[in-house]
C-alpha cells in the first residue's frame, strides 16, 4: 500500500463519518427517550436475526451500523425500555434515522430507584461513588414538602449532617468546605438557603446527581472530601412540556421544549417561597414587617451543530434574604453560568471543553442612627476545561486535559452609615490562579481484573492585588509583633504551592455476583473557609493558600466488597476507608475572623484523620424498594494550640449513623415513602462554669474541645402519594401528604446557659414583676416536632 493511501485512510478515520463517500454502506442514526429526547447511551442496535453483529450508541446516542441487502428489521433495544423493531428501506438508510423508546411499565421500579444495569456496581470501577435517581429524591418524604437534593444525599451511608434542619454535608471526616459542589461543571460556593434548611437545587431541572466520596477521577480536584457533581437536564425537542408543584411554603415551575427547531432544545426552571405572604398577614406590626424569602432560576439551552458538535449553555441565579422590620437585612445571591462544548471526532475519539463563571456575594445592613452600617462581600471562580477521550479498544480508555482557575475574593467593606460611631473596615483583596493538569485510564486486565490510574498535577499561585504582613520571628499570632508588610500589584506572584495527586484503583469479580474493590486517592485543596459554625453561614470567611495558610493535602485509602443477589434484585455493600489530612485549619479560642485584614493570626493548622466502615442494603425491583445502611466512623484533628495540642473530635463527629428508606408502590395510582434516621449526637463543649464581669455572668469553658455531646438524634418521616390515572390526559395532576418528625421527637438544635428567673424560662429577669427565685439553667431550643404539609404536583 503506497504512503499516499496510508495518510489518505488515516486522514479519513480522523474526520469521520462525513468523510465517508455516499454510497458507503452504513446506516445511521439516534436513540433517543421519548418523555424528554434526551440519548440513550449504550442502547444495542442490531439487524434481525445477527444480535452478535450488533453496536451500541455512542455519549450522544447515535450509531452506525453495516448495512444488509434491504428491506430488513432493526431492532433497537435498551435495558427499561420497550423494544423498538423497524423495516428499514432503501430509502430510509439515505438519512440518519431517529428512533425513541418509550420505558417499559413493568421496568418502572428499576428505572426509578436504579437507573442503570442491574449489575452495574459488580461491574464498573466506581467506588465511593452514590448515585440517587432524581425521581427518587421526589419520592422521598420532606421537610415542608419542600423536595431536597442534599437532604436526600444525608440518606447515604458516610454522609453526616450538621444538626436539625440544615443541609450541610460532611463526607467521611471532611469539613462542609471540603466539598467541591459542581452544577454542569460549575461550582456553587454557598449551595443552601433559608441559612442551610434547603438546597439551591430544583429537583424538577435536575438530570442526575453523582456523589464521589473516594475514587474520584482525575479530571476533577480542588477539594479534600468529595465532589457533588449536579447535571441540568435539557429540554426535549418534541412539544413545550411543563411540571411544577404548589407546595406549603414555596411553588415551583420547570418548562421546557425545542427553541428553534428540533435541533435546539431550552429548559427553564423557577422557584420562590411565600413566607413573607404569610407574615404580613400577621397582626403583630413586629412580625409583619419582617422579610423572609428565597428564589431561584436555572435555565439551559442546548444545539445541536452537525453530526458531530453540540454545544449547552446552563446558568443558575438564586437569592435569599432576611429583613426584621426596617432595622436590619441580610441577603445573598449565587449567579453561575457555564458553556459546555462537546465534539464526537470519531466513535472512539471524543472532545468537551468547558468554560464557566461562579459569583457569591452578600450584604449586611443594619439601620440604626449610632451604629448603622452596611457590610458586603463578595467572591468569584472563573475556569476552563477541556477534555480528550480516547477508546482505543473495547478494554482500554484514556483521558487526558488541562483545567484553569482564578479565584477572585473581594476586600471585605464595612460601610459605617453616616454619623455612625462604627469605623469603617477594608480588607485586602485575595487572587489565585490554579492550573491543573491531569491524565486518567481504565484497562480491563483480564475478565476479571481491571485497574484505573490517573494523574492530576496542581499548580497554584496567590496573585496580586495584595498585601503579606511580617511578623517577628515569622509566626502570626494576636499577641506577635506586626513587623512589615509587602505589597504586589495586580497578577505579581505572591506565593507558589505545587502537588502531585495519584489515583489508583483496582477491581476483582471472583464471581459473576461478587466483587472486591479498593482505591487510593491523594487532592489537594487551596481554598478554605475559617468559621466559628459547623453548619455553615452566608458570611463565612473563605481563605486563600499563601504565606501562612498551606494547601490541605488528603489521603484516603479504601476497600470495598459488593454482592448482588436474588437475580440483581438486591444490592450489598461493605466499604472501609481511612483517610489522613495534612494543613487543616482551625480557630483559636475567641477568635474573630470576619473584620481582619490579618486573619493568619487568628488560625492555626494541624493534622487531621479519619477513619469507618458503611454497609449499604439495596432493594432495587419490585412494588417495595429502598435502602438501609449504617456507617461507623470517627473524625479527630490534632492542631498545636488547641484542646492543649491533644487529639479532639470535630463537631461534625458522629459515630453511629442509621438511615431507613423505603418506598412502596400500593398501585399506579398509590404510593408511600418513609425515612428513618438515628445518629450520634455531635461533638460540642459544654461551660464547666462561670464568672462574673460587669455584674453580668460569663461562661467558662474548658481548655479541651468537644467533650460533650448532644443526645442521639433520631427521626421518621412519612409520605403518601396520590396520581390520578394517565389516561392521555394533556394535564396530571398528583398530591402529596408529608409528615416531618411523624412522632414528635424534641431534637436539640442549641443550648443556651443562663438564669432562669421564677422557674419560668421566658420571664425577662429585667422586666416589671418580683422575682422569686434565681439559678443557672440550661434552655435546649428546638426547631420541628410534628410537622405536616401537602404539596400539589402537575404536569402538561
Amino acid at each position: 500500500m503506497s504512503l499516499f493511501r496510508v495518510l489518505t485512510l488515516f486522514f479519513l478515520s480522523i474526520v469521520g463519518l462525513q468523510a465517508y463517500p455516499q454510497d458507503q454502506k452504513f446506516i445511521t442514526g439516534e436513540v433517543m427517550d421519548v418523555s424528554n429526547s434526551e440519548p440513550l447511551i449504550g442502547a444495542n442496535v442490531y439487524w434481525e436475526g445477527k444480535s452478535t453483529s450488533g453496536v451500541v450508541t455512542n455519549l450522544e446516542g447515535k450509531f452506525e451500523l453495516e448495512l444488509i441487502p434491504l428491506p430488513a428489521r432493526l431492532v433497537i433495544s435498551y435495558v427499561g425500555f420497550e423494544r423498538s423493531v423497524r423495516v428499514i428501506n432503501q430509502k430510509d438508510a439515505e438519512k440518519p434515522i431517529r428512533f425513541y423508546l418509550k420505558q417499559e411499565e413493568m421496568s418502572l421500579d428499576e428505572i426509578i430507584i436504579q437507573e442503570r444495569k442491574p449489575d452495574e456496581q459488580l461491574k464498573n470501577m466506581e467506588m465511593g461513588k452514590a448515585s440517587i435517581p432524581i425521581e427518587t429524591i421526589k419520592n422521598i418524604p420532606a421537610l415542608f414538602g419542600e423536595v431536597d437534593l442534599f437532604r436526600s444525599l444525608q440518606l447515604l451511608p458516610g454522609v453526616q449532617t450538621a444538626g436539625e434542619g440544615t443541609t450541610g454535608l460532611f463526607v467521611r471526616g471532611g469539613s462542609a468546605d471540603q466539598n467541591l459542589v459542581q452544577l454542569d461543571g460549575a461550582p456553587v460556593y454557598n449551595p443552601s438557603h433559608f441559612f442551610g434548611i434547603f438546597s439551591v437545587f430544583n429537583p424538577d431541572g435536575l438530570k442526575s446527581v453523582d456523589l464521589y466520596k473516594g475514587n474520584m477521577p482525575a479530571s476533577f480536584g480542588g477539594r479534600a472530601a468529595s465532589l457533588i457533581d449536579v447535571s441540568l437536564r435539557e429540554g426535549n425537542n418534541q412539544q413545550v412540556r411543563g411540571e411544577g408543584g404548589i407546595g406549603s411554603i414555596s411553588s415551583r415551575l420547570t418548562v421546557d421544549g425545542p427553541l428553534f427547531g428540533k435541533n435546539s432544545t431550552f429548559i427553564l426552571s423557577g422557584r420562590r417561597t411565600y413566607a413573607d405572604i404569610f407574615l404580613r398577614l400577621s397582626s403583630d406590626d413586629a412580625i409583619r414587617n419582617n422579610s423572609l424569602n428565597f428564589h431561584d432560576l436555572s435555565g439551559k439551552f442546548a444545539f445541536v451543530l452537525g453530526e458531530k458538535d453540540k454545544v449547552s449553555i446552563s446558568s443558575y441565579q438564586g437569592s435569599d434574604f432576611l429583613g426584621l422590620d426596617v432595622a436590619f437585612g441580610l441577603g445573598w445571591t449565587n449567579w453561575v453560568t457555564a458553556v459546555n462544548w462537546s465534539r464526537v471526532k470519531s466513535d472512539k475519539f471524543f472532545f468537551d471543553l468547558q468554560s464557566y463563571h461562579s459569583r457569591y456575594k452578600y450584604s449586611v445592613e443594619f439601620d440604626d442612627p449610632e451604629n448603622g452600617f452596611e457590610w458586603s462581600n463578595k467572591l468569584s471562580e472563573s475556569g476552563i476545561k477541556a477534555i480528550w477521550t480516547a477508546i482505543p479498544t473495547d478494554k482500554f480508555q484514556v483521558n487526558w486535559g488541562v483545567h484553569s482557575q482564578f479565584y477572585n475574593f473581594a476586600p471585605v467593606d464595612l460601610d459605617p452609615a453616616s454619623g455612625s460611631a462604627i469605623r469603617p473596615i477594608v480588607t485586602n483583596p485575595k487572587n489565585g490562579l490554579l492550573n491543573n493538569l491531569f491524565v486518567s485510564g481504565n484497562y480491563e486486565i483480564s475478565p476479571k481484573l481491571s485497574a484505573e490510574a490517573g494523574l492530576r498535577w496542581g499548580l497554584f499561585n496567590q496573585v496580586g492585588r495584595g498585601v503579606d504582613y511580617l511578623y517577628e520571628g515569622e509566626v502570626p499570632g494576636p499577641q506577635v509583633e506586626l513587623t512589615d508588610s509587602l505589597k504586589f500589584g495586580t497578577f505579581e506572584n505572591m506565593h507558589f504551592y505545587q502537588g502531585l495527586e495519584p489515583r489508583i484503583a483496582f477491581r476483582y469479580r471472583i464471581s459473576d455476583f461478587f466483587t472486591v474493590k479498593t482505591a487510593y486517592n491523594r487532592n489537594f485543596q487551596y481554598i478554605q473557609i475559617a468559621s466559628n459554625s459547623s453548619a455553615g453561614l452566608p458570611i463565612d470567611r473563605w481563605i486563600l493558600s499563601g504565606r501562612y495558610v498551606e494547601p490541605v493535602k488528603s489521603d484516603q485509602i479504601s476497600l470495598g466488597l459488593f454482592h448482588n443477589f436474588d437475580q440483581d434484585r438486591w444490592e450489598l455493600s461493605v466499604e472501609g476507608y481511612y483517610k489522613d489530612l495534612d494543613n487543616v485549619i482551625d480557630l483559636r479560642n475567641g477568635a474573630q475572623v470576619l473584620f481582619t485584614d490579618q486573619v493568619e493570626t487568628e488560625l492555626l493548622a494541624g493534622k487531621g484523620w479519619a477513619y469507618g466502615t458503611e454497609f449499604l442494603l439495596r432493594k432495587n425491583i419490585g412494588k417495595t424498594t429502598g435502602w438501609l445502611s449504617y456507617t461507623w466512623s470517627r473524625a479527630w484533628r490534632k492542631i498545636a494550640g488547641v484542646s492543649k495540642n491533644q487529639a479532639y473530635n470535630p463537631r461534625f463527629d458522629r459515630p453511629n449513623d442509621v438511615t431507613l428508606v423505603l418506598n412502596h408502590e400500593f398501585s399506579p395510582s398509590w404510593s408511600a415513602g418513609l425515612t428513618f434516621v438515628y445518629t450520634t449526637g455531635q461533638a460540642v463543649s459544654y461551660p464547666v462554669g462561670s464568672y462574673r464581669v460587669d455584674n453580668q455572668s460569663v461562661p467558662l469553658y474548658s481548655e479541651f474541645r468537644n467533650l460533650d455531646r448532644f443526645p442521639d438524634y433520631h427521626r421518621m418521616d412519612a409520605s403518601v402519594t396520590w396520581k390520578n390515572s394517565d389516561k392521555g390526559r394533556k394535564w396530571r395532576g398528583s398530591w402529596n401528604f408529608s409528615i416531618y418528625n411523624l412522632y414528635g421527637r424534641k431534637n436539640p438544635f442549641a443550648y443556651e446557659f443562663r438564669q432562669i428567673y421564677n422557674e419560668d424560662i421566658t420571664f425577662d429577669g429585667g422586666s416589671d414583676g418580683e422575682i422569686i427565685s434565681s439559678r443557672p439553667g440550661v434552655v435546649m431550643t428546638y426547631l420541628f416536632t410534628f410537622l405536616p404539609s401537602i404539596t400539589y404536583n402537575f404536569q402538561f
